[in-house]
């Protein structure tokens, strides 16, 4: 890939329940992840049963999904983490490589460039 000029990296998404995406956000900033993205409504099936996308109630009784592309280096301490979060708690994690065209937008320690 760095044939094409892309920049490895790791891309993390964490599918958990609304109610705990927060403590996924609030380690991903304190881990000083440049930024993520989180999907609300999100559906699904697995070892907690059929789960559907729609809102019915509130913005708490659904399922999110948080995505986050970060460097290597600093990935250990990130998933470490987000096991620790989703120990007690339904949820999956998964972890693989991500090929970006600007790592500095991924990288908290510095400025992205203006956009021309």
């Amino acid at each position: 890939m760095n044939e094409l000029g892309l920049t490895r990296m790791i891309k993390v998404e964490v599918v958990t329940r609304a109610d705990d995406a927060d403590a996924v956000r609030t380690l991903l900033h304190t881990s000083e992840v440049s930024g993520w993205t989180s999907l609300s409504g999100v559906s699904g099936f697995g070892h907690h049963g059929s789960h559907e996308g729609r809102l019915l109630f509130n913005d708490r009784a659904g399922l999110v999904m948080v995505i986050a592309v970060l460097p290597y280096d600093r990935a250990a301490p990130v998933v470490a983490g987000l096991r620790d979060i989703l120990g007690d708690r339904p949820g999956v994690m998964f972890v693989s490589d991500a090929w970006v065209s600007r790592p500095e937008y991924f990288d908290a320690g510095q400025p992205p460039r203006a956009h021309r």
